[in-house]
């Protein structure tokens, strides 16, 4: 099942946790160092939290979990025929998950991507990684804002 995700900012994490805790009656999937996700049912969403990278209450990024990678190549094919930019990785360390994932830039610059998890990871992204930048500049040019 694909689903919607929506990745946010956040000043504190565990006031954020306990908020979205109850708002949509579930746990966290997976809670690190400045990171948490939640994987809610219903409605299907992929909810992350940021701690301390960006403005509290902004839009990380958003995207949209798929089951495998060869979905990750459909979307692949499917945005470069309709003529957009993309940019691609495979097997990236990205908050705290090996990642296969397509980024692409909507109109006014928010990063898309689409995205499966491969595995668990211990580290939120590699060292040299783009993974949560937080310049504006990397997310125009596809280097974007946020990773998960």
């Amino acid at each position: 099942m694909s689903r919607v995700q929506l990745a946010l900012n956040v000043s504190n994490l565990a006031e954020a946790i306990h908020f979205y805790s109850q708002l949509f009656n579930t746990a966290p999937a997976k809670v690190r160092d400045g990171y948490a996700n939640f994987a809610i049912v219903n409605p299907p969403l992929k909810l992350v939290l940021i701690e301390g990278d960006g403005e509290p209450g902004s839009l990380n990024h958003l995207g949209v979990e798929v089951e495998n990678t060869q979905l990750v190549q459909d979307a692949i094919t499917q945005l470069q025929s309709a003529g957009l930019a993309t940019d691609i990785e495979e097997q990236t360390t990205c908050c705290y998950a090996v990642q296969d994932k397509v980024w692409v830039n909507a109109p006014d610059g928010e990063p898309w991507e689409v995205y499966s998890v491969l595995a668990d990871a211990e580290a939120m992204r590699v060292e040299d990684s783009e993974c949560c930048a937080t310049d504006t500049a990397q997310a125009v040019s596809l280097k974007t804002n946020a990773c998960c």
